[in-house]
């Protein structure tokens, strides 16, 4: 057997206020006066502290992007072309300070500076064939696991679906928990619960392997502690920053499985972000995950989290056949969930009635 060899993030600063080590950090990094560092930053942060912190240089250019939808390849390339537009040569790196929208931001047009066309042309699996350049991710709220995967999750025109690739994951990441200070409760619950699915999906996937069950036994373990103990607010940040951390390495070696297969659909026809999807999905899945199933019921009981009802009602015949469509090209993530045989067992007319309990 021949076994895959991934890449990890090199290197990883963890601990309160370790944002304000950036400079330090992006020195040795910079090639000359005249290769600026770009930031991609979430826009809600515009008016925010932590715009004055950043250790802007020479061009150095901040370019704030808004997280209120997923990140689509026209986006990427849009800031590609304004990057290549604006500078003589290749910046000396993109550094991306937010949620895992613009983590995946970062790490595409990192991408894509590198390499020719269009982000549509590398959504799939080992497409990309040149390095990226030196690309940072600072999260600003934790669960995603975007800062250490090799996946950047992109809405493309036909699909929604991740550019896989060896280039992807940041070479440096910061983990601050102070950042995550000020979160939303709701947006706090959703983006944790992608953590938590991950594990409960990874966990329970015929792709495990030890590698896989260490990092995500560990993260579950912190998830629980997290949104099922009471904790101080400080121990809870520090705690679900790890947990997301390790809950990216699980899927790093395995795979994800129904609920993210499931959210891929109803994030390319509704627009609805992935943590919300998430949980929306994962609510009717008990037939495949009886236990984390019944266990996030008690962390959304806990929190007293109410999900929107009737999503999918009004949908016509055709926009769910895009959905399902959408959601059955993800097939390692079926093939984790369910086996080889997963088309005998995740029918059309299947996926369909559970798309209509949303």
């Amino acid at each position: 057997m021949k076994y895959r060899n991934f890449p990890m993030v090199p290197r990883v600063v963890f601990g309160d206020n370790s944002f304000s080590q950036l400079g330090e950090i992006l020195m040795p990094k910079r090639k000359n006066s005249e290769a600026p560092f770009i930031y991609l930053i979430d826009d809600v942060f515009e008016t925010k502290e932590l715009i004055s912190k950043i250790p802007l240089l020479f061009d150095d250019q901040i370019i704030f992007i808004s997280s209120e939808e997923e990140p689509k390849t026209a986006q990427v390339d849009a800031v590609v072309a304004i990057i290549k537009e604006t500078f003589a040569e290749l910046p000396s790196g993109i550094i991306g300070i937010g949620g895992g929208t613009l983590l995946d931001m970062a790490k595409a047009v990192a991408i894509m500076l590198t390499n020719t066309g269009s982000s549509v042309d590398y959504q799939g699996w080992d497409l990309v064939k040149k390095p990226a350049i030196y690309h940072v991710g600072i999260p600003t709220i934790s669960g995603t696991g975007a800062e250490v995967s090799r996946t950047t999750v992109l809405m493309g025109p036909e699909k929604k679906l991740g550019i896989n690739s060896d280039f992807t994951p940041f070479d440096q990441v910061v983990l601050d928990p102070n950042l995550t200070i000020g979160v939303s409760k709701e947006q706090w619950f959703y983006t944790g619960m992608d953590c938590y699915i991950h594990c409960i999906e990874s966990l329970n996937g015929t792709y495990l392997n030890a590698f896989s069950q260490s990092y995500g036994e560990k993260a579950l373990e912190l998830c629980k502690e997290v949104y099922l103990s009471n904790i101080s607010a400080e121990d809870s940040r520090d705690k679900l920053m790890m947990a997301s951390w390790h809950g990216g390495m699980s899927i790093a070696y395995s795979q994800v499985g129904v609920a993210h297969a499931m959210s891929y659909g109803l994030a390319y026809v509704l627009g609805v972000k992935h943590g919300i999807g998430n949980c929306l999905v994962f609510q009717y899945l008990e037939e495949f995950y009886p236990e984390g199933v019944k266990v996030f019921k008690q962390m959304q009981e806990k929190h007293q989290i109410k999900l929107p009802k009737g999503v999918c009602a009004g949908l016509t015949d055709e926009q769910f056949e895009t959905m399902i469509n959408v959601s059955f090209g993800l097939a390692p993530l079926w093939e984790n969930a369910l086996g080889e045989n997963w088309k005998e067992i995740m029918t059309y007319d299947k996926l369909l009635s559970l798309y209509k309990l949303i």
